[in-house]
C-alpha cells in the first residue's frame, strides 16, 4: 500500500496543532481523582440478552495493596445475595461479569461490591416485552473542549432522560475524546451519566477518537502509521485499544464470531434483543479499508475530495471493504433471525452515505468525505442491502450533525431510512447544504430536504437536517452549535418508528420546547424496504395464527428476498421480478413451506387461505 503523500502528513499535523492551539489543550489536564475505598466503583453497564446479564463495573484505580475481586449480589428480600465473582482486569480496572439464566420477566436490583467497603447499586430492569412503545434513546459526540461547550454539565440530559423514561440508551461513539487518556475521560463520562446507566440498559460502542485517532479506518487490524489513521488500521497500541473496547463494550452479548482481528484486538459486533425489537450492533469502521493508496488524492486529504471534476466512479473500489467479509455475513444471517422480536434496527457508528457538505466552518465545503459510510459505494450497498431485506432502520451518530435519510440503491428511496443523531457537545460543525434544491420534495419543506445524490453518486433522499448556526460559538447554552441527542420510538401495534431531535438544555415536557426543524418523523417499518413492486404474490390469510413470520425465496436462485414478522394475520407480499417464488411461514413452534407461488401483475390479486396448525 503506498503511504501518504509528505504534503498530507504536513496538512495533518498543521491541522492538529491548530486545533491544540485553539482548544488551549496544553493547559488543560484531567487528573483522575483519588477515590476512598468505599467510593472506588465508578458505575457500570449492562445488557441483558436470551436470559444472559453481561454487566461491566467500572473502578477507580485501586490501592497497591487492594484485593482484586470485585461481587455482583442481587436483593432478595431484605437481603443481599452473592450471584458472581469476577477480578479486576488492568490497565483499565473494569471487571466483568457473565450470569446466565437470568429471569427478565422481573426488576432485580443489583449492587456491586469491592472489598466490603465499596458498594454500587442498581436496577436490572425486567424485559418490556409488553409493552406496545419501544423507546430508545441515543447520543453521539461527548466533546470534552470549552469551545465547542464540552465543559456545559449534562444534567440536563439526564434529567430529560428521567422524564423520556427510556428502555434503551445507545452511545453510538467518540464518548471519550482525549488521544491517550482514556481511563480519565471514560470515568468522567461515567460520573455525567451515571444517574440514568445505573439502572437502563445501555449500548456503548466506541468510534476513532475513543481509541486515539482523529479518523478511523480499522482494515482488519493492521497499525497505522499516524493518528490520521487514512493508511487503514489502529495508530496506539494494540494494548491500548483492547482497554479501550472491554471498558465500552464487554457488557454486550456475547459476539457473533469472537475470533481477533490483527494484533489480537477483539471484535464485538452481535445482536440485542430488547422489548421484542432486535437490535444489531455493529462496527462499521473495523474492517473498513483505508483510502490512502487505494485512491488517489483529489484534495488537500487523502480523505477529502473538493475537485469539482472528479468522478465519483473513480474511487469505487470494488475490493475495499466498509464492513468486511465477516461482518456483512452476521448483518445477513441476523436479518433472517426473528425469533423473540416485530421489529428490527441496526445500531452503528455512522450513516451509509455522505450526510454533509460543509466541514469545519461556513465556506469549507466538500465534494465527498472518505471517513463517511458514503464509501466504498460498493460496500456500502452490500450492506444496506441485507437492512433492506429485514425492513430494518439505521441509527448512528458521528457527523456531528443530525438527519434523517431515506436511502437508494438502484434508485431513490428503495432502501432503508437512517437517523444520525445530533452530537452532545459539539467538536467539529457540519452542515448539509446542497447547491442545488432537492427533487421531489413535499410542497413546504425546506430546499435542502428532498432527492439528492451525494459526493460518491449515491441516492439519498433527505427529511431533515439540524444544521448549526453561522455564529462562531454555541454560547452557554450550545444554542447555534446544533448539540443535542435523539429519541426514537418503536410502536409494535403499529408498526411504526418515530424519530425525535432534541437540542440541549431544553425541557422536553414543556409544550413550549421545539425539537429540530424536520423532527418529528414518524415512518412505517415496511418503509425500510422502499423498493417499488414490480409484482405481487397472493395475498396471504392466516385462519389460525397471527403476527407470524415470513420470509419470501425466489425459486431460480434460492435467493432470499425478505423476511419480516406481520402485524395480524392477512399479508400481500410484493416481489421485484415476475417469476416463481417459495413462501416460509414461521413461528417458535411451527413452520409451513409453501411453493410454487407465482406472482401476479401488481394490478391484479387473489388470495390464499393458510392453516398453519394441522396436525
Amino acid at each position: 500500500m503506498v503511504k501518504r503523500s509528505l504534503l498530507t502528513i504536513i496538512i495533518y499535523t498543521f491541522l492538529f496543532v491548530s486545533i491544540l492551539t485553539e482548544l488551549g489543550i496544553h493547559a488543560q489536564e484531567l487528573i483522575i481523582p483519588e477515590a476512598a475505598p468505599e467510593e472506588r466503583i465508578c458505575f457500570a453497564l449492562y445488557t441483558v440478552h436470551e436470559g444472559v446479564l453481561k454487566l461491566t463495573a467500572q473502578l477507580y484505580p485501586i490501592g497497591n495493596h487492594d484485593d482484586i475481586t470485585v461481587k455482583l449480589q442481587i436483593k432478595k428480600g431484605e437481603n443481599w445475595e452473592q450471584i458472581a465473582e469476577t477480578e479486576i482486569i488492568y490497565p483499565g480496572f473494569t471487571a466483568p461479569f457473565r450470569v446466565e439464566n437470568w429471569d427478565q420477566s422481573k426488576d432485580i436490583p443489583y449492587r456491586v461490591v469491592h472489598m466490603e467497603r465499596a458498594f454500587y447499586e442498581g436496577l436490572i430492569r425486567k424485559d418490556p416485552a409488553n409493552k406496545e412503545v419501544i423507546t430508545v434513546a441515543a447520543f453521539t459526540g461527548n466533546s470534552i473542549y470549552q469551545p465547542h461547550g464540552g465543559d456545559i454539565s449534562r444534567n440536563d440530559i439526564v434529567e430529560n432522560l428521567k422524564k423520556i423514561n427510556p428502555d434503551l440508551l445507545f452511545f453510538s461513539g467518540d464518548q471519550v475524546y482525549d488521544h491517550s487518556r482514556h481511563l480519565a475521560y471514560w470515568l468522567k463520562f461515567g460520573r455525567d451519566f451515571n444517574e440514568v446507566i445505573r439502572n437502563t440498559p445501555t449500548i456503548c460502542i466506541p468510534d476513532d477518537h475513543d481509541v486515539g485517532q482523529y479518523n478511523i479506518w480499522g482494515e482488519a487490524g493492521v497499525k497505522a502509521s499516524s493518528r490520521a489513521g487514512d493508511d487503514g488500521g489502529y495508530y496506539m497500541p494494540a494494548e491500548y485499544v483492547k482497554e479501550v473496547e472491554r471498558a465500552q463494550t464487554s457488557h454486550l452479548p456475547d459476539p457473533y464470531d469472537p475470533a481477533p482481528i490483527g494484533q489480537g484486538i477483539g471484535v464485538y459486533y452481535t445482536d440485542l434483543t430488547l422489548g421484542r425489537i432486535s437490535f444489531a450492533i455493529i462496527e462499521d469502521r473495523k474492517f473498513k479499508t483505508g483510502p490512502a493508496g487505494v485512491v488517489p488524492q483529489i484534495g488537500p486529504r487523502s480523505d477529502h475530495i473538493n475537485d469539482p471534476a472528479y468522478n465519483p466512479k473513480s474511487v469505487d473500489v470494488p475490493e475495499a471493504k466498509l464492513l468486511g467479509d465477516r461482518q456483512l455475513k452476521f448483518l445477513q444471517d441476523w436479518g433472517t433471525w426473528w425469533e423473540g422480536c416485530d421489529m428490527k434496527a441496526v445500531l452503528s457508528q455512522t450513516i451509509f452515505c455522505g450526510g454533509a457538505h460543509v466541514h469545519g466552518k461556513i465556506g469549507g465545503r466538500l465534494l465527498a468525505d472518505l471517513d463517511s459510510n458514503g464509501w466504498p459505494q460498493t460496500g456500502r450497498n452490500k450492506a444496506l442491502d441485507a437492512m433492506r431485506k429485514c425492513f430494518a432502520v439505521h441509527v448512528a451518530g458521528d457527523q456531528h450533525l443530525g438527519t434523517i435519510f431515506h436511502h437508494g440503491i438502484e434508485d431513490w428511496n428503495d432502501s432503508n431510512y437512517s437517523f444520525c443523531v445530533p452530537s452532545i457537545a459539539n467538536l467539529y460543525l457540519r452542515w448539509w447544504d446542497p447547491i442545488e434544491p432537492g427533487k421531489n420534495r413535499i410542497p413546504g419543506m425546506p430546499p435542502y430536504t428532498g432527492e439528492h445524490l451525494d459526493g460518491f453518486g449515491n441516492k439519498i433522499t433527505c427529511w431533515a437536517a439540524a444544521n448549526p448556526s453561522p455564529e462562531p460559538n454555541g454560547g452557554s447554552k450550545l444554542t447555534t452549535r446544533a448539540a443535542g441527542f435523539g429519541v426514537i420510538h418503536f410502536n409494535k401495534i403499529k408498526r411504526t418508528i418515530t424519530f425525535e431531535c432534541w437540542p440541549r438544555n431544553k425541557d422536553v415536557t414543556d409544550p413550549q420546547t421545539q425539537q429540530y426543524e424536520g423532527w418529528p418523523k414518524t415512518i412505517s417499518q415496511q418503509e425500510n424496504y422502499g423498493r417499488k413492486a414490480v409484482a405481487y404474490l397472493p395475498t396471504l390469510k392466516f385462519i389460525d395464527v397471527t403476527d407470524p413470520g415470513i420470509q419470501i425465496i425466489r425459486e431460480k436462485n434460492k435467493e432470499i428476498v425478505y423476511t419480516l414478522r406481520i402485524y395480524g394475520n392477512s399479508f400481500r407480499p410484493k416481489v421485484f421480478e415476475e417469476g416463481v417464488y417459495t413462501i416460509r411461514i414461521f413461528d417458535e413452534g411451527f413452520e409451513k413451506i409453501l411453493t410454487e407461488i407465482k406472482s401476479l401483475p401488481t394490478d391484479k390479486k387473489e388470495e390464499l387461505k393458510i392453516k398453519v396448525l394441522e396436525p
